[in-house]
């Protein structure tokens, strides 16, 4: 009976490669991570990813945070704005948005698609997590 060690060993030295492969961003893409249509997807402050149709998007900063702090009791669960600059393409002045956790928009239209704010954790610089669908 054959031992499958060797095979195993072979497999074993490819997986870091394959991982290496899998979290490279796209050529194409300046060296961003893209997002596909239809994708939730989160980002960190500061951090640009590039869109399907070459557009940019990114998270600028939080402000005006208002929302009730874990573990506490409060009358509302308030607020936090999260500012995002969009460029249409590479040459573009980017145009500045926010989107709002309660109170205010949770959506914007950009170009063709919408963004919308799904969540956003807790922290100094919280991650936000976000949908782009294309518009009907």
């Amino acid at each position: 009976m054959p031992t499958l060690l060797p095979h195993a060993a072979a497999v074993a030295g490819l997986l870091p490669l394959l991982f290496a492969a899998c979290s490279t961003p796209a050529a194409d893409s300046g060296g961003m991570r893209s997002v596909a249509d239809g994708e939730t997807f989160a980002m960190a402050a500061g951090e640009q990813v590039a869109l399907a149709d070459r557009s940019t998007l990114r998270y600028v900063r939080v402000t005006n945070d208002s929302r009730c702090k874990p573990g506490r009791q409060c009358v509302w669960a308030g607020d936090a704005e999260v500012v995002f600059e969009w460029s249409a393409d590479a040459a573009g002045t980017p145009e500045s948005f926010s989107l709002h956790t309660g109170r205010g928009d949770r959506s914007r239209d950009l170009g063709g698609r919408r963004l919308t704010l799904v969540s956003l954790a807790d922290g100094a610089e919280p991650e936000a997590q976000l949908k782009l669908e294309t518009l009907p």
